[in-house]
């Protein structure tokens, strides 16, 4: 499949673009910040909401428009480059391919229709490290004659202060992984809420003694694995597609101050050896481009190397966004540190979003094993 957009796909992109920019710019997110860091804007949710873009991938069985990641990736390229927060990813691109790709028809049809509606959100209760590694699960679910009981911590719970309920990873009494629908409200549970540097809440949440319901299992015995997967295939390319949209507007951002800024009687831009590093951020941002298409169409078509797929794109999106928002500080100068200008909130982003769901490091091994090395 050619690695461009159909009319469609631009068509929604060309709508994200102007939404976003009349009502939810950057300076929406210093706005959020500064209101005790804010988590995001309710208002602005609900038009999200009605402009469909929580619907992108549900089927239509749900009432949603089953365009495709794609197209989701198009609204999440968008909403990379304002610096959009919104429970979009934590509610649609996570918790949202866990119930689609379920077996359990009775979670599906209560919960599937309030995401997508807004009316309910859900957060990913995966992480237990200080670093990403989907293998390393000690959260237990035991199961007893009324369902199971959970214990274990949580960290980095994107979106969890706030949240109706969490889809918890667990293993099970057989040692496998399992997910489980645990309501926010439940006897058993803490959650404490943090800042991290780009500005955003992250929820730590510990379960203790918790009890679910049996039909609060997520997926069939024997799928856990498989599910979480994809879960974790689907996050690492919409995070790749978002960290693109900042990756580009970082640049854009940049090469408009080096055509105004003027030292020695000149505009900074003239000099070649800037024009030079512009240059090969270009020319990394055009191939960032075709990694992330090629891996949302791997979604679509639910690819046999979509492992591959996924683990390319967050790694090199990765490796670029950290070489671009460095370049970025570095070239705005002393300014690009102050809160004045809007580059440094991209360069703290970018901090954050590359680690999320295994850094360059870490997909860039998964590649390697994934080849035979």
């Amino acid at each position: 499949m050619a690695l461009i957009l159909n009319e469609e796909q631009k068509m929604l992109k060309d709508s994200a673009n102007e939404f976003l920019a009349m009502n939810a710019p950057v300076e929406q997110f210093r706005s959020l910040r500064d209101n005790n860091y804010q988590a995001f804007d309710e208002e602005l949710w609900q038009e999200i909401v009605e402009m469909g873009w929580t619907a992108l991938t549900i089927p239509e069985e749900y009432n949603g428009l089953d365009f495709g990641y794609v197209g989701l990736g198009q609204v999440m390229e968008e909403m990379g480059k304002s610096l959009t927060k919104a429970p979009l990813f934590s509610s649609i691109v996570l918790a949202g391919t866990a119930l689609v790709n379920s077996t359990n028809q009775g979670l599906k049809s209560t919960w599937i229709p309030a995401l997508m509606n807004g009316t309910k959100r859900l957060a990913f209760a995966q992480d237990e490290q200080s670093y990403f590694d989907p293998s390393n699960i000690a959260t237990t679910a035991i199961e007893t004659a009324e369902g199971y009981v959970i214990n274990g911590h949580k960290k980095m719970v994107v979106d969890g202060a706030g949240a109706d309920g969490f889809v918890v990873v667990a293993k099970t009494d057989e040692g496998e992984v399992g997910l489980f629908l645990v309501d926010a409200n439940c006897k058993g549970m803490a959650i404490t809420t943090e800042v991290l540097l780009d500005a955003g809440t992250y929820a730590q949440v510990e379960f203790k003694d918790v009890n679910v319901g049996s039909s609060q299992r997520i997926c069939e015995t024997g799928k856990g694995d498989e599910l979480l997967n994809l879960i974790n295939n689907t996050a690492a390319i919409c995070l790749a597609a978002e960290m693109l949209g900042m990756i580009t507007e970082a640049f854009g951002q940049t090469v408009a101050y080096l055509q105004e800024r003027q030292q020695f009687g000149k505009r900074i831009g003239t000099y070649q050896a800037l024009q030079h590093r512009a240059a090969k951020l270009f020319c990394e941002i055009e191939l960032c481009k075709s990694i992330v298409i090629k891996a949302l169409q791997g979604l679509d078509e639910s690819a046999v190397n979509l492992d591959e797929l996924a683990s390319l794109a967050k790694a090199k999106l990765g490796e670029t966004i950290k070489i671009v928002t460095n370049e970025a500080m570095q070239m705005h100068g002393g300014i690009g540190v102050t809160d004045d200008v809007n580059i440094g909130f991209y360069f703290k982003r970018a901090r954050v979003a590359q680690r999320l769901f295994g850094d360059y490091n870490y997909h860039l091994d998964r590649c390697a094993r994934l080849n035979g090395y």
